[in-house]
């Protein structure tokens, strides 16, 4: 049997941003999505702690008969994309959320362009080291905001408990005089408008949801794997199910999925 699925993995549910992005851009294509609940979050874990868990989630993946595996993950995408590589590039596509946030930002140019994101993310260094290898003159300030993901994941992303941690996170020094702000996490495309509000649409605002939609398109155009119509049904895995979780995926995906518990541990 030829493979059919777009494999999608997160650290949790928040990568189902992505997920909903590729559907909508790629309705034809099977979704199968799988979220570490049980290790959650990815940004406070080892670089070593995160590589085993993307590994063990990447055979689980390929298991399901995968054709790509889309790293929806910053953390994973920054300490684990290129040992995935080494361990399955022969058998299947990667694509992380790094690279393509990357390229659109080193294409707007921008003086100064601000981070934000977990703190394994920002501790990896990965994109304030990529956007300056891609355009040397982009000043790049980083800055760790660990309260936003908790924020929106217990579903405070609206309301005045958000506008104070978004306000207190976004007046730091180092962002002061930013053109372009990346949002470096699956989770803030959420909390995108209310960041567009608080600097009054004068600074560009970037998240990986609809860019990397568009870079799975054109990845598997130009290896001949787009899908006529979808076969089987979207399914959506997480390694430790509670009500809550399920609740919670309408937030990110739109609407509320079915989710299975796949303990791989």
């Amino acid at each position: 049997m030829s493979k059919q699925a777009i494999g999608i993995f997160d650290s949790g549910i928040g990568g189902l941003t992505v997920a909903k992005a590729i559907k909508k851009e790629l309705p034809q294509e099977q979704i199968l999505y799988f979220g570490d609940t049980a290790h959650l979050p990815y940004g406070d874990k080892s670089a070593d702690a995160i590589r085993y868990y993307s590994i063990r989630i990447s055979k689980f993946l390929l298991e399901h008969d995968c054709k790509m595996i889309v790293i929806a993950c910053h953390s994973a995408s920054s300490v684990a994309y290129q040992i995935l590589k080494d361990f399955f590039d022969d058998r299947v596509q990667f694509v992380n959320v790094v690279d393509p946030l990357v390229h659109a930002v080193a294409s707007l140019k921008p003086n100064k362009v601000g981070i934000i994101a977990t703190r394994a993310t920002i501790k990896s260094n990965i994109y304030a080291r990529e956007i300056q290898r891609a355009n040397p003159s982009i000043k790049c300030n980083s800055l760790a905001t660990p309260l936003l993901v908790p924020m929106i994941e217990e579903g405070f992303s609206a309301g005045k408990i958000s506008d104070d941690i978004i306000d207190h996170y976004l007046g730091q020094e180092s962002l002061k005089g930013i053109e372009a702000l990346l949002l470096a996490c699956t989770h803030y495309p959420l909390i995108r408008e209310k960041i567009v509000t608080y600097y009054s649409h004068q600074v560009e605002v970037l998240d990986s949801t609809k860019i990397i939609a568009q870079e799975v398109q054109s990845q598997l155009a130009k290896t001949n794997l787009l899908s006529d119509k979808q076969e089987i049904p979207d399914q959506f895995f997480v390694s430790n199910y509670t009500k809550s979780f399920a609740d919670t995926t309408s937030l990110f995906y739109g609407h509320q999925v079915s989710l299975k518990q796949e303990n791989l541990w």
